[in-house]
């Protein structure tokens, strides 16, 4: 959808169309429709991560449980289904399901939350390297990283969503 058709759109179609690009979070969506027209995709990108950098602890929280374990096999978006085989999580080997199952239960017991990577351009062994480094962060250190890597699959998803026509003028 061109840019300059979303300023223009209801809310409740606004939402539809960006509902998902925070991950089972349209309240973001819904929040970020409150501040338009947006003069770039970029401008509303960036509306949206301060909403969620505006908002208390709990709810970035919860913003971050909402996503899937990286190469878990469960019910996830479609987006992130779509991002996960890219990067060739959804064909794991018997072994590399294993290897990342174990890591992630590890690193889900250690921070409560699941590691949250941005996997676009990435492989498996990239993930995976990540996932084995990350799980010896702190608990804060972890946390701003996971809302750092949830921007970047924003901004990503964005891209996909939103034709910044308003840009190229």
């Amino acid at each position: 959808m061109e840019l300059a058709e979303l300023n223009q759109i209801s809310e409740q179609e606004f939402v539809s169309t960006l509902g998902e690009v925070f991950e089972h979070s349209p309240w973001i969506a819904k929040k970020a429709a409150e501040y338009r027209p947006f003069p770039s995709r970029q401008a509303l990108h960036q509306r949206m991560t301060e909403i969620v950098a505006n908002t208390p602890q709990e709810e970035k929280l919860e913003l971050i449980r909402a996503h899937p374990n990286l190469g878990a096999k469960l019910k996830m978006s479609s987006d992130s289904t779509k991002e996960q085989q890219g990067a060739g999580l959804q064909n794991l080997t018997a072994d590399e399901f294993e290897s990342f199952k174990s890591l992630n239960q590890t690193y889900m017991q250690k921070f409560g939350f699941p590691f949250i990577f941005a996997v676009k351009g990435k492989n498996k062994d990239d993930i995976y390297q990540s996932l084995k480094e990350r799980v010896n962060s702190t608990y804060e250190e972890e946390f701003e990283t996971a809302l750092t890597e949830i921007y970047k699959i924003a901004g990503f998803r964005l891209e996909e969503k939103v034709e910044d026509t308003l840009e190229r003028i």
